[in-house]
């Protein structure tokens, strides 16, 4: 019998996510996934700002970062023309150190993070299924299918449901994934191809009811996705490249010299009641899968699985209780309705058919987005929102005060300063101080009580354009999130915060 503090269901980017962030707080960890290797082909390919930063706690941001493609606007066509050319320019810059969406697609991405974990002595164990498990309170026995047919029976602390949208996890406990199916069917391509009007850059093309998406990642490669119109959907005969996007593909003078794969998919949205059950998790696809609008689906699983791994980690080394498990579900869920909503409301108003639909798209979206971006405010709230750097827990127990115009639950400002910022601090996976102007005696004592690092930057004016308060307690919880905000600097209301919630970082 096979024994890990957590079982990891799963081996996309989420799983893989959560067990090397388990990993690196020195947890036993089993992960599992019934594939034979990584995936070949996917339909996720932006990394956003917000992972990378979380990334960064790995030693892996930049990493990530350098193996992608950067890509600092989007272009947008309709009627056969160019209608916008929409650059982030410096709109991220003051904001988070990766000012840029990260086109890497998901298969190599994986890739990249197994040899992470092979690196710190984890193997994938593929080829390997979950039959079922049972919960009992304080055990999970979980049984498993190896690739030689045989069962085994692997007892863990916590089990984490990774497996994607078909999830056998969510499905075992019976949990409800409300939602439904777009009517649209969609492609997906990966293409060696030449464009001298794209520049390389993320180009929207809106071709009469055409929608089509290009992602440059490579010298010549590019990740095509669009709507397949109803005329051109023939249930006898599988579709081909040849038979979808003729419209937006001609429209921005592609050429496709080879296609090295081509799927068509059903889009759909859905979310499930409750991400915890006992001592069994729902993240990622498992819990809720959305339109792909805004590239935010694996960037949120990801959010997922750090969310719930240093949690777990804390409970399982004794450093908290329980019932700090019970955050996730209060955090999480919340994030990932809106974001179903939204990204809801997005996909409906792109995809939408009909005269007026298509005049929208064409004309009047274009024009939109061009003004809204010659403004720094708008370009800078619509870098934040698509990032995912506006993320925040308001509502958590884990979130408390406000300090300056930051409050509990609040992701830390970003601030540059001397050709350096103040997210260098951010390396390891622990609670930390950050005090911007004086520490008293009394806090640097209770942090060597807890230890917990304390970072005390001298005062400028930079930190208080970014919202943060002279001399006031910043509390870091391990994913870099504002636990505490004390204008004070009140050594007792870090003593209280740590005992209230019973958690002991020492």
């Amino acid at each position: 019998m096979a024994e890990a503090d957590v079982l990891v269901v799963g081996a996309g980017p989420t799983g893989l996510v959560m067990a090397l962030w388990l990993n690196g707080q020195g947890i036993k960890v089993r992960i599992i996934d019934k594939s034979e290797g990584p995936g070949e082909t996917s339909r996720a390919m932006v990394v956003h700002a917000r992972t990378l930063e979380l990334y960064r706690q790995l030693g892996i941001g930049d990493a990530v970062a350098d193996a992608g493609r950067k890509s600092t606007g989007i272009k947008m066509w309709a009627g056969r023309r160019p209608r916008a050319n929409i650059s982030f320019g410096d709109a991220g810059e003051d904001i988070t150190p990766y000012p840029f969406v990260l086109v890497y697609p998901q298969d190599l991405h994986e890739r990249f993070l197994v040899e992470q974990l092979r690196k710190s002595g984890i193997e994938v164990e593929r080829r390997t299924e979950l039959v079922d498990f049972t919960d009992d309170g304080s055990i999970v026995t979980a049984r498993l299918r190896g690739p030689d047919g045989q069962v085994e029976t692997c007892e863990t602390r916590y089990l984490a449901g990774c497996d994607g949208a078909r999830s056998v996890v969510r499905k075992t406990l019976g949990a409800s994934f409300e939602g439904g199916t777009y009517d649209q069917l969609f492609y997906v391509a990966d293409v060696e191809a030449e464009s001298d009007k794209t520049d390389g850059e993320v180009t929207i093309v809106f071709e009469g009811p055409e929608f089509m998406l290009l992602l440059p990642y490579g010298t010549d490669k590019t990740r095509l996705i669009g709507t397949i119109r109803e005329d051109r959907i023939d249930r006898d005969k599988a579709l081909t490249i040849e038979d979808v996007g003729r419209e937006a593909i001609s429209a921005i003078g592609l050429v496709i010299n080879k296609v090295n794969w081509f799927s068509t998919y059903r889009v759909h949205h859905r979310i499930t009641e409750r991400f915890r059950h006992g001592r069994v998790f729902l993240l990622g696809d498992a819990a809720h899968v959305h339109s792909p609008a805004g590239g935010q689906g694996m960037n949120t699983g990801i959010g997922d699985a750090i969310n719930l791994a240093w949690k777990l980690a804390a409970v399982l080394k004794g450093q908290a209780d329980d019932s700090l498990l019970d955050s996730f579900e209060l955090e999480r869920p919340v994030f990932a309705r809106k974001l179903v909503e939204t990204t809801d409301r997005v996909f409906s108003a792109v995809t939408a058919q009909g005269s007026i639909a298509e005049f929208m798209r064409t004309r009047v979206a274009p024009i939109f987005a061009k003004v809204a971006w010659s403004l720094d405010p708008a370009r800078e709230a619509i870098f934040r929102l698509v990032s995912q750097t506006t993320l925040d827990y308001p509502e958590s127990p884990l979130s408390v005060g406000k300090a300056g115009k930051v409050e509990g639950g609040d992701r830390l400002p970003f601030v540059r300063f001397d050709g350096r910022d103040n997210y260098d601090s951010l390396s390891a996976i622990a609670w930390q101080v950050h005090v911007y102007g004086a520490a008293s005696a009394e806090l640097k004592a209770a942090c060597a009580d807890h230890n917990i690092q304390l970072h005390a930057f001298e005062w400028r004016e930079e930190f208080g354009d970014a919202g943060l308060a002279r001399d006031a307690i910043y509390l870091l919880r391990p994913d870099t999130y504002v636990g505490l905000a004390d204008p004070l600097g009140s050594a007792d209301r870090l003593n209280g915060y740590l005992a209230e919630r019973a958690i002991r970082p020492a």
